[in-house]
């Protein structure tokens, strides 16, 4: 099953991804990755979809599902780096998926949440997502 980054979202303060269910009076319902259990975000929580972050490049701002999936073409079945992992380690990394990204912008504070969010996701849910195209005939079912 694809994996729809427009659903799947990073919460401010909270370790891990969660899946969006429902809009509640408050804010959202989201249910855990790693152990399926739900919450009830406020909206002051600072929600951010997957769908909605890029990567500073050279040449403007590449989707984190793209990135993703340049990741995906150097790992190609391993797992990303830790979060743990040197600064060389992750600055390596992601010299190979993305060679020109913006060093004076991108830092390595990022890199160890999109690797967080890169393992994450090939552990819990699929590296295969919906397409904008996908995800409005899904909407139009």
């Amino acid at each position: 099953m694809k994996t729809d980054l427009a659903k799947t979202l990073s919460v401010r303060g909270q370790h891990g991804l969660f899946t969006y269910i429902a809009q509640s009076r408050s804010g959202a319902i989201c249910e855990a990755f790693e152990d399926k259990k739900r919450y009830n975000f406020s909206a002051g929580a600072g929600i951010t979809t997957l769908a909605d972050i890029s990567i500073y490049t050279a040449d403007g701002e590449v989707k984190l599902q793209e990135v993703f999936g340049k990741m995906k073409e150097v790992l190609k079945d391993a797992d990303a780096p830790s979060a743990k992992s040197s600064d060389k380690e992750l600055r390596d990394l992601f010299a190979k998926a993305l060679p020109n990204y913006d060093a004076d912008r991108f830092y390595v504070s990022h890199m160890k949440k999109v690797v967080e969010w890169y393992n994450a996701l090939k552990k819990y849910a699929s590296l295969d997502f919906l397409t904008d195209e996908e995800r409005e005939a899904q909407a139009a079912e």
